[in-house]
């Protein structure tokens, strides 16, 4: 299947795409700068489609994003620090990210004639981000299935969103994807803090996937006093 990937840059979507582009036909990847202060994620996107060989695409929504308030991705406000399943996690959450972003990829697949919309979702993301869940996911569909009923018929495939980050690095590591050329934290330094939700759940994934984490944190120790409270997520 021709497919565009939904790609931020981070771990996920990065190894989404270079899965995506041994398994079916990647025809380019698609970035959304939505005001996020992580936005550095995005040249990370932009290298992985220099490598892979395809175009990029980055969708400027921040007139949208600028009103999508009460968010630490996008307001004035600290991104905690912890497990991604912690509460205080939820003030992490964008509202209706996903489906916007979604909405937008789908007119450009479907304007490009592909088959295709591959997204990263993952289980991991089930705790907080609603529109990471299945329940979302083929919701998704049928409402695109209706909205180009008679134009054109993509699918949006998302195969991580039953299992969790641990094997997304496991995925990753077969399809050899660059996991030091990836951005995952929400706080946008020098480098990776390993004291935000997504650092720690990032670190967590690569310790249960046994799989050596070349990633550079600030505080490379941390996910291990902020997971000592959650059973490891392999299921």
């Amino acid at each position: 299947m021709k497919t565009l990937v939904v790609c931020s840059g981070g771990l996920d979507s990065v190894s989404l795409a270079y899965k995506i582009a041994a398994e079916h036909t990647l025809i380019g990847l698609i970035s959304f700068n939505y005001g996020q202060r992580h936005s550095k994620e995005l040249d990370f996107a932009a290298k992985a489609a220099a490598r892979l060989g395809v175009p990029h695409d980055i969708i400027d929504i921040t007139t949208i994003g600028k009103h999508l308030t009460g968010s630490a991705l996008t307001d004035n406000l600290d991104v905690p620090d912890g497990h991604y399943a912690e509460e205080t996690m939820k003030i992490t959450v964008v509202p209706n990210r996903n489906a916007i972003m979604l909405t937008i990829a789908f007119g450009l697949a479907a304007a490009r004639q592909a088959d295709a919309v591959a997204v990263a979702v993952h289980g991991g993301d089930h705790f907080i981000y609603p529109d990471c869940r299945p329940g979302f996911i083929n919701a998704f569909q049928d409402m695109q299935n209706a909205a180009l009923e008679g134009y054109a018929s993509v699918k949006l495939l998302a195969p991580f969103v039953e299992v969790p980050k641990s094997e997304i690095v496991r995925e990753g590591a077969k399809y050899a994807t660059p996991f030091a050329e990836t951005w995952s934290c929400y706080k946008g330094g020098a480098k990776h803090c390993g004291r935000c939700g997504t650092c720690v759940e990032r670190r967590e994934a690569f310790h249960l996937a046994g799989i050596e984490d070349p990633t550079d944190y600030e505080d490379p120790d941390f996910w291990r006093t902020a997971t000592a409270g959650f059973e490891a997520r392999e299921v």
